[in-house]
């Protein structure tokens, strides 16, 4: 017999158009021959988001909706409804101002219950939506937070039907003929220690999530772990303090770091088995105020694409960068700050152009990712291997494409031109803000001008967007004023078509509640046509050169390319504002 609530909300997702009568009426019979509420039946089946019921819920009623996925809960107020009674109620208390309790209800038409609150807690109950699933977890979790920490994280493995040991094989390394030893292949692999478990399920997460880097930072009275997805960093847990030594330690174990080493900084990298592939892992630690910070950096070639069609450049920049890319000699320069995707964009580049036919040499500082076919060098500067001493070795290695991963002084700089003038392709990356600027900072190095506009084919500049969750993107209705618009950097044709659209992020349960899955590239290209160069021997300013290939060259800028996904609605407005800088020239 189906409840009160169940049949309120019946009515609710038939009257807000959610789902057709029949597949309500199909989740109604599941519900009642599985002995479970219509709300668990729609969300086990994925028929319906667990947003999507919250707000129509919250419309109907008024009571406004919340999301326990990243609630903590001040033990203070746990303190006013014991566990064993917010588990009896499946309601969790949020805050409490004075003596009017906030708690989360999956049921707001059950009256009784919220009078029983009012009389167990001795406060007035202000009830907000959330769903009977998301309360469940948020119990679970807001009430044992650290005194079962260790059997939840495997509890949480065991729900993703794998298990760490079977799942995360840690390989056997040999470094200048060194084979670790027995006793420390059994610490990596010890099946019955719980910090092995820890870390391991850390790692295992980051992977699953396709996570860049994992951060363990150290505080007063806790241990942070965050990971970093999209490029934002996003808390996973919060260890107790008293397992930072533990954590460290085995994270320096695989590394082969020195374990009773905590006052200087550490490098190390390890690399594990992981579903069958292997993913390389950079460690750096560093001692602070509270104890040591660890950073691991995951390179997962699985999460790249290299192939540059895969990127998300528009049309006209990618026959920019492939035209130039399949010149014989040349320097194809990327621009952009740490973290905006040049290494991608370089790997995609020699993965488009490698064949058997052509030597390809390259020099990084780290080499990220190994390609097969492709000789890669790591600069040492400590044993005097540095860009630039390593690129006079290449050029007696008969190369046809030099990779340099960063210009960082003259002296590479002119080696580099000169390979470039000298019948070889070099690609290489420089900081700065935008294609245009590349020109002066050249120079600023001490490029002489006509050297510039005589080896150089082509100016990029780049930034990572992040792609709006196809599930839960909503349009912006009303749009912001057309002036605002116009101001960004839309047209005037673009703002009186009535076809505009713009989406926003919203959260749901498929994209980790962010609004956003996956992230792609914004890509500026600037030619170096025969028109160009002239204006760089001349000394013309970067900013005359940038209107130039704007409206002579149709340059698409970092902020167009991004206002063109806008329009397409595969990322919002505020996204390409927070990555790109205004035009200054339309």
């Amino acid at each position: 017999m189906a409840s009160a609530f169940d049949k309120r909300l019946r009515q609710i997702v038939l009257r807000n158009k959610l789902l057709d009568e029949s597949e309500v009426e199909r989740a109604v019979l599941t519900a009642e021959e599985e002995g479970k509420t219509l709300e668990e039946v729609l969300l086990e089946k994925n028929a319906i988001d667990e947003h999507d019921i919250l707000w129509a819920v919250a419309k109907e009623t008024g009571i406004p909706p919340v999301d326990l996925h990243k609630v903590v809960v001040e033990d203070d107020v746990l303190e006013v409804l014991p566990q064993d009674l917010a588990t009896y109620y499946q309601v969790l208390p949020l805050a409490k101002v004075d003596k009017v309790l906030t708690v989360a209800v999956s049921n707001p038409f059950d009256v009784l219950k919220l009078d029983d609150l009012r009389i167990v807690t001795g406060h007035e109950i202000r009830p907000v939506i959330a769903t009977q699933t998301a309360i469940k977890e948020a119990i679970r979790r807001n009430y044992n937070k650290q005194e079962q920490l260790m059997e939840d994280l495997i509890e949480n493995l065991a729900q993703q039907k794998a298990s760490v040991d079977d799942e995360l094989v840690i390989e056997e390394k040999k470094e200048d003929g060194y084979d670790i030893s027995d006793e420390l292949s059994d610490a990596l692999t010890g099946k019955d220690s719980p910090i092995v478990k820890l870390v391991n399920m850390v790692i295992y997460q980051a992977i699953k999530e396709k996570a860049s880097d994992i951060h363990i930072e150290p505080f007063e009275k806790h241990v942070r772990v965050r990971i970093r997805v999209d490029g934002r960093l996003r808390e996973i847990l919060t260890p107790p303090k008293r397992l930072l030594n533990a954590i460290v330690s085995r994270i320096k174990i695989m590394s082969e770091m020195d374990i009773a080493e905590r006052r200087i900084p550490q490098d190390g990298k390890f690399k594990l088995l992981i579903d069958g592939r292997h993913v390389d892992f950079r460690v750096s630690t560093l001692p602070t105020i509270h104890g040591e910070k660890t950073v691991i950096r995951v390179l997962d070639t699985s999460n790249l694409a290299f192939r540059l069609e895969d990127l998300g450049f528009e049309k006209g920049p990618l026959e920019d960068l492939r035209a130039a890319c399949h010149a014989p000699y040349g320097m194809v320069i990327i621009t952009g700050p740490t973290g905006s995707g040049k290494s991608t964009t370089l790997y995609s580049i020699i993965r488009e152009i490698m064949s058997d036919e052509i030597n390809i040499v390259t020099v990084e500082d780290p080499v990220e990712y190994q390609m097969e076919g492709v000789n890669q060098v790591q600069v040492a500067p400590k044993r005097g291997l540095t860009f630039a001493s390593a690129l006079r070795s290449i050029l007696r290695q008969d190369p046809d494409v030099i990779l340099v991963g960063e210009i960082r002084d003259m002296e590479t700089m002119d080696i580099a031109v000169k390979a470039a003038l000298t019948g070889h392709l070099v690609l290489t990356t420089l900081h700065t803000n935008d294609s245009s600027q590349a020109i002066l900072r050249m120079v600023d190095m001490g490029v002489d001008p006509f050297m510039v506009s005589a080896a150089v084919l082509l100016f990029s500049a780049q930034r990572l967007a992040r792609r709006l969750c196809p599930h839960c993107k909503q349009p912006v209705d009303p749009l912001p004023p057309k002036d605002q618009l116009l101001r960004v950097g839309f047209t005037e044709e673009e703002v009186e078509n009535p076809n505009l659209k713009i989406y926003k992020a919203v959260g749901c349960s498929r994209c980790g509640y962010t609004g956003y899955r996956g992230r792609f590239a914004l890509l500026e290209t600037l030619v170096v046509t025969d028109p160009i160069k002239r204006m760089i021997v001349d000394g013309v300013s970067v900013q005359e050169i940038k209107k130039y290939a704007i409206q002579k060259q149709g340059m698409v800028t970092v902020r167009r390319a991004g206002l063109m996904k806008v329009m397409r609605g595969e990322t919002s407005l505020e996204e390409v504002l927070a990555v790109s800088l205004a035009d200054e020239v339309k």
